[in-house]
């Protein structure tokens, strides 16, 4: 998956619900399910142009919303966090003892629920 389509895919995730019906339905057809604009438009009975033009409609809404909220940047940065963290604990677990352990190994587990 290129990072364009993890974006894409994020974007519809995060703000999906914001757009509307159609706009929401072509564009998980196009990007998540792989439809390709012909076979959208075959379905819906509308030209591959109205197909296209809904769906960039759609991301340019989802683009601008990101813009405004940030959501995902933020999302990003914290799944960076977490994972930086997870790297340096086993370390510190391991060269630790008594309560800086236990507390690491706490930490470890607050960090697995985090990451869902």
């Amino acid at each position: 998956m290129t990072e364009e389509t993890l974006y894409r895919t994020m974007l519809f995730d995060f703000y999906g619900e914001l757009l509307t019906d159609k706009q929401r339905e072509y564009f998980d057809l196009h990007y998540n399910a792989d439809y390709s604009l012909g076979e959208i438009a075959e379905m819906t009975g509308i030209s591959r142009q109205g197909v296209w033009d809904i769906i960039k409609r759609a991301e340019e809404t989802l683009r601008k919303t990101e813009e405004k909220t940030g959501l995902i940047g933020r999302f990003r940065e914290n799944q960076s966090a977490v994972a930086e963290m997870e790297a340096i604990l086993p370390e510190l677990i391991a060269n630790t003892d008594g309560k800086a352990k236990q507390l690491a190994e706490n930490l470890s587990a607050v960090l697995q629920k985090l990451k869902g």
